[in-house]
């Protein structure tokens, strides 16, 4: 048992829940308390230790049946063993008139044979199961498998089954009969192979280290992240937020004292001959103004996301931010994120703005935010754009942002496309580019995290 639970740890990990030792270890002294004949006590001992945070509820209620549950899917039936002479004969006659595989396969489910391990391993490598590691697709998984052994033209090919029977004369009530203990096999069937799915996948977590996929996804490109890659990232992103935090308090404590002041230092110390005895500092101000404009279309929104929910965590250090996004439309949304965590200020924007293929209009929204919100920009401000200058072929109002240009302090782009993509298809990228101070590709959330850092940092 000692040893299924560390598996099962090691598979929460996986699964992105944090365990730390001090937990594993108290997780093995309320089990040795408890004990595990009670399944429901020795459940939430576990869940008490372990779990710390209510979105990874979901993940243990998923792993703790595929460690702990002992049942087997429902044992199949033998119909074979019930028929009569007389009803053999018929259903074999019935079976002579079907395909070679399809004729296989429901001989199997009247027999009421489970799939043997090794059938299920070939199934699984088909079907990429080796490659899943992530239980929202042990159903995905399940289904490919099934689809693997023609459950569908099985399905098809019994309902023929009883209308030839029933052209032979067997009674309707004896096909009906037939007809549930067939479906109840095949459904056995589909069971056995989603648990097989499950118990791989959930093997597959337990192996992975969390800290070398945490470090592999923080260099993973957007736009190849699944849902539960983000919402790994999305807890990442408190980390990466107290270390940037740590690093701007550094630089302050370095530069508390700001730079010389050459003239003020010559005037301090003009009653001393000149001699620079008392020297004289400019006040150093480390925190920014940003004015921030978000493409959450589908292309970008990975990207948009974690962005502003690192700029929610690190609003301490920025003296004011006004946030924008866009798809065909702009909005304000610096509201959304007052009195709120970043995950539900963020969910309750992309809610409000459903993406869509083929929709952005940056020109346009350029076009708005010079009419509505150009006096949130003025010479102390960094502006900030964050998407991939795709523009749908629609006019990207470069005399508008060039205007933007020269007002602000700083205009930066962040991109998630490399320099090489700026001249295919839709991209007005090059055409923004000349306005731009500096352009950051930001492909991965570990170079998203490095050009906020940046932007923190006074020039």
């Amino acid at each position: 048992m000692d040893e299924r639970i560390i598996k099962f740890i090691s598979a929460l990990r996986g699964g992105g829940i944090r365990v730390s030792l001090a937990e594993s270890s108290d997780a093995f002294r309320a089990v040795e308390e408890l004990g595990v004949t009670d399944r429901e006590a020795f459940r939430l001992s576990l869940r008490a230790t372990l779990v710390k945070e209510a979105d990874g509820l979901p993940t243990f209620d998923e792993l703790f049946p595929i460690f702990f549950d002992s049942a087997e899917p429902p044992p199949l039936m033998n119909l074979a063993e019930d028929l009569t002479p007389e009803e053999a004969a018929m259903l074999a006659e019935a079976l002579r008139q079907l395909t070679e595989r399809l004729r296989q396969m429901i001989e199997r489910l009247i027999r009421g044979e489970p799939l043997s391990q090794e059938e299920m391993r070939q199934l699984g490598q088909m079907v990429g199961l080796n490659r899943a590691d992530d239980l929202r697709q042990r159903d995905l998984m399940a289904r490919r498998m099934a689809q693997a052994l023609k459950f569908r033209e099985v399905q098809e090919a019994l309902e023929k089954l009883q209308e030839l029977l029933a052209q032979m004369g067997m009674n309707k009530q004896r096909i009906e009969q037939m007809r549930q203990i067939l479906q109840a096999n095949q459904q056995a069937m589909e069971d056995q192979l989603r648990q097989y799915a499950g118990q791989r996948i959930a093997e597959k977590m337990a192996d992975r280290r969390p800290e070398q996929e945490i470090e592999a996804l923080l260099n993973q490109p957007f736009n190849a992240l699944s849902d539960r890659d983000m919402d790994l990232l999305r807890k990442e992103v408190r980390r990466l937020a107290a270390l940037l935090r740590s690093r701007v308090a550094l630089r302050q404590k370095r530069a508390k004292t700001g730079q010389l002041d050459a003239k003020a230092t010559i005037r301090a110390n003009l009653k001393h001959g000149s001699v620079p005895i008392e020297i004289r500092h400019r006040d150093h101000q480390l925190k920014p103004k940003l004015v921030v404009i978000c493409d959450i279309s589908t292309s970008m929104r990975p990207c948009s996301e974690l962005m502003l929910s690192l700029l929610h965590a690190l609003q301490d250090q920025i003296s004011k931010t006004h946030a924008f996004a866009f798809i065909d439309h702009l909005e304000y949304i610096s509201p959304d994120f007052a009195g709120k965590e970043a995950k539900e200020a963020v969910g309750d924007v992309l809610l409000r703005m459903p993406s869509g293929y083929y929709n952005t209009d940056l020109g346009g929204s350029l076009a708005e935010f010079t009419r509505d919100y150009l006096d949130t920009v003025d010479s102390r401000t960094t502006f900030i754009v964050v998407g991939d200058g795709r523009n749908n072929f629609n006019d990207p109002r470069i005399d508008l942002f060039g205007t933007l240009a020269r007002r602000s302090r700083r205009l930066i782009w962040l991109n998630p496309e490399p320099p090489i993509l700026w001249t295919t298809g839709d991209s007005d990228m090059l055409k923004y580019a000349g306005f731009c101070d500096a352009i950051l590709q930001v492909g991965t959330l570990a170079e998203l995290a490095t050009a906020v850092d940046k932007l923190l940092v006074q020039h």
